[in-house]
């Protein structure tokens, strides 16, 4: 087993091209919110944030949401909570626009597709490594990892884009870590359903229920009951991991609720689940093989050599890489200052 692992591990050398460290951006929550993203600007240049935000939206972003949202921006409090609406109106000082950083954040909760593991080490350690994958090569040149701060100390770190206020990867450290992927059942014609679910009915953008979750969550128990009941804007998957041992879920939402909750079962064999778009129990379309890839390299290297390092080995094979990969993040909520984001520049391509 051992050497079928590392024969497998050493083949994926050619297939991943340079990967390299996104910026770190340090937010004070102790900051009002229309100035705690201002260090942004430091790390970024502002220029390019902005012509960047007009290409995202001008060939992401239906002509007429944009002017329907526009007005909005006005009575911004009104149709979105706190710190989220300062959030936004100091990013939009610097970004163009409030209604464009609005747009932006809608924008991204639904087209991310995602690869997500979560898996534990025969001594009980619990490791979550996911790839995020998104259809727009600009978004790797404004990745970043940012470290939530209160009373001068970490409260949560993430990897997230420039000036997007929500999370998709994030850990609590000593709690648990969290990503999502999006749920194949949802596109891209569902964006008014979207819209209507935030400003109106109050619910929450998916990203926006992991940096709460993150904020406030006492540990994974808890951070799993509030993934699984909070109503959102659109279905998802939740990937948690804890720090103690069977500590790993793929929680399965609609928009009001659980649908599945698929934890680890360690003691029966299942020592790691793998998320990817489609939900589990169902077979993935003919077309994508991330699933079975995943699982197949997986089996490989085996419970008794899985880590952090072999974790990130098994996310760098294509097409579990592939060429719309922006980012890999490999973490463990109970080793936090190994908490490592890689920006992968190519993507990921088949030898």
């Amino acid at each position: 087993m051992l050497m079928q692992a590392v024969v497998l591990l050493l083949g994926l050398a050619v297939s991943c091209r340079s990967q390299f460290v996104p910026p770190t951006v340090n937010i004070s929550l102790d900051e009002d919110p229309e100035v705690r993203w201002d260090p942004l600007v430091k790390v970024f240049d502002v220029d390019y944030l902005r012509k960047a935000a007009a290409e995202f939206i001008d060939t992401s972003v239906p002509k007429w949401l944009h002017q329907a949202v526009t007005p909005l921006v006005k009575d911004l409090e009104k149709y979105i909570p706190q710190p989220y609406a300062g959030e936004i109106r100091g990013l939009g000082s610097h970004l163009g626009s409030a209604a464009d950083v609005m747009i932006l954040n809608f924008a991204y909760e639904i087209s991310a597709f995602c690869t997500s593991i979560v898996a534990q080490d025969k001594k009980g350690n619990v490791y979550h490594g996911r790839n995020l994958d998104y259809p727009h090569s600009v978004l790797r040149n404004l990745t970043m990892n940012v470290i939530f701060l209160k009373n001068g100390k970490v409260a949560y770190t993430g990897t997230s884009f420039a000036g997007y206020i929500g999370l998709w990867t994030g850990q609590s450290p000593n709690k648990f870590t969290v990503s999502g992927d999006q749920r194949g059942s949802e596109h891209w014609w569902n964006w008014w359903k979207n819209v209507v679910s935030a400003l109106i009915l109050r619910r929450s953008p998916v990203s926006w229920l992991v940096r709460e979750t993150l904020a406030e969550a006492e540990d994974f128990q808890d951070a799993v009951m509030r993934l699984a009941k909070i109503p959102i804007i659109t279905g998802v998957y939740y990937i948690v991991g804890g720090v103690r041992a069977g500590e790993g879920v793929v929680i399965t939402r609609d928009r009001m609720g659980p649908a599945d909750i698929w934890p680890l079962e360690p003691v029966n064999g299942a020592w790691y689940r793998v998320e990817t778009n489609f939900d589990h129990w169902l077979p993935p379309p003919a077309r994508d093989h991330r699933r079975d890839a995943a699982n197949k390299a997986l089996n490989a290297t085996g419970q008794e050599n899985i880590n952090m390092e072999t974790l990130y080995q098994v996310l760098s094979l294509y097409p579990v890489c592939n060429g719309i990969t922006v980012y890999t993040t490999i973490m463990s909520a109970a080793a936090p200052d190994k908490y490592n984001s890689l920006i992968r520049p190519q993507g990921c391509q088949p030898n």
